[in-house]
């Protein structure tokens, strides 16, 4: 079968022939339609990933939206794909039955799977992890991504009196006050903190979804309104943030670890099928870009630039 293999760390996938995998006891398989790349594919083929990476040559992807054996449409995510063992950039993958997810028919393959990881990263942080009160002030840390644009847009949608959105891409954070950002910081401002209590209109933020970690976190968490509280989703910027007591003890602030990894299959469903919901009736949008199979070098270099790329592998995606 068709596949896209990386033979050395560091390098992007190519296309290869390889051979069919053959289910496990547990396990079903899944032709596979589309696949969405994202900044976990391209960190575990760097050697970046502090779990490592598949065995040499491997496939990549983390997830993706088929059919089971019936013809019935599910998304996949979970296991280990992609990241210790091979993953989804194949036209079929061996899957637990617990790592399946439904997909109601009618939804266009590739819309599916751009709202998988980058979505559900987005909008469960807003949704479940602390979820947005009316009376929210959220700043989101990192909001010209993927997953940081949902978050703007789902802070928005659950009825926060305000939504910030910080990032370094002007056009980007541009785009994000289209999409119900009140206002919009410049990460290399001199003054994080005094930008984002200006931003709040004098007031600090309630809820902070950060994507950054490091230095940004570090510079804006003195704006925190007492009682405010961290939803810690990524750390673009850093695996470390030197926080100071009089912040996070003297205002009583609450950080909160989240990962889509850490999720039981069981919320992580839930939270897919509530934001594809949202993406169907055109609440959230989630812009992406896709390409053919034969194609997955260009994918790839355009993750590499923030891009969301979703890769197709059946005719019926396209």
């Amino acid at each position: 079968m068709r596949a896209a293999r990386i033979s050395a760390i560091g390098q992007a996938p190519a296309l290869a022939e390889i051979e069919a995998p053959e289910p496990a006891d547990g396990q079903t398989l899944v032709e596979v339609g589309a696949v969405a790349l994202n900044p976990v594919d391209l960190a575990v083929a760097a050697g970046r990933f502090y779990g490592g990476h598949p065995e040499l040559p491997y496939v990549p992807g983390c997830e993706a939206v088929g059919r089971r054996a019936g013809g019935t449409r599910v998304y996949v995510f979970g296991g280990g794909l992609g990241l210790a063992r091979d993953g989804t950039l194949a036209e079929r993958v061996a899957v637990a039955e617990a790592d399946l997810c439904p997909v109601p028919e009618g939804v266009d393959d590739a819309v599916a799977v751009a709202a998988g990881i980058a979505g559900i990263a987005g909008w469960l942080p807003v949704a479940w992890r602390s979820p947005v009160q009316e009376d929210d002030r959220v700043l989101v840390l990192g909001a010209t991504g993927t997953a940081g644009s949902v978050a703007v847009q789902g802070a928005r949608l659950l009825g926060a009196e305000r939504v910030v959105a910080v990032g370094r891409d002007a056009e980007r954070l541009r785009r994000s006050e289209t999409l119900g950002a009140d206002a919009t910081i410049q990460i290399e401002s001199a003054d994080l903190a005094a930008e984002a209590i200006k931003a709040f209109g004098g007031d600090g933020p309630t809820l902070i979804v950060d994507f950054l970690w490091g230095e940004p976190l570090q510079s804006v968490l003195p704006a925190a309104a007492p009682g405010a509280r961290v939803v810690h989703v990524g750390q673009s910027a850093g695996p470390e943030a030197a926080l100071r007591s009089a912040d996070v003890r003297g205002k009583q602030l609450a950080i909160l670890g989240y990962s889509n990894f850490a999720l039981s299959p069981e919320t992580k469903c839930a939270g897919y099928l509530q934001l594809l919901e949202h993406v169907e009736a055109g609440r959230i949008r989630i812009e992406h870009e896709t390409f053919p199979l034969e194609r997955v070098a260009d994918a790839w270099a355009a993750q590499a630039e923030s891009r969301k790329a979703v890769v197709l592998l059946a005719d019926a995606a396209r």
